[in-house]
């Protein structure tokens, strides 16, 4: 059996291992992959689509927004274009409080739009929310 995967978009490399830290520090049992960005991240879904790797589609991604390449604003409207994806729950993790930017993010088909903590206690807090949420409570439709 796969096990449960979280897939992160975000190209600051301090950013991805405080988040890796996070997770750790939450205990989390879930394999976390990072991709750095969106071009990276549409990839990533693909080969996983085409069964090309060992790793079931994400139990959710968390998608930074300014990112090179292909932000996550593009990747974003792409997932939820995409029959494959469109299911996989996006939360939009961004340092942008602009709530026109919150609203484009929804219009996108985001799922749901957390505000980066500036602390890491907030973001331990916040890790440990997100996944007590999108992988106990909230029922998730699996890959097809």
């Amino acid at each position: 059996m796969k096990r449960t995967t979280v897939l992160i978009a975000e190209d600051d490399a301090d950013d991805r291992f405080l988040l890796q830290t996070a997770f750790d520090e939450t205990g989390a049992s879930e394999k976390i992959e990072f991709v750095e960005n969106g071009v990276e991240l549409i990839n990533h879904l693909n080969q996983i689509a085409s069964g090309n790797t060992d790793t079931n589609l994400p139990s959710f991604i968390l998608l930074d927004l300014n990112m090179p390449k292909k932000d996550g604003r593009e990747a974003l409207k792409e997932i939820k274009e995409n029959p494959s994806f469109r299911k996989i729950p996006v939360i939009i993790f961004s340092t942008t409080k602009n709530e026109l930017e919150v609203t484009r993010c929804y219009d996108l088909g985001a799922n749901t739009y957390i505000v980066k903590p500036v602390s890491f206690d907030s973001l331990l807090k916040t890790i440990r929310e997100i996944r007590s949420y999108w992988l106990s409570t909230a029922t998730i439709v699996a890959d097809e």
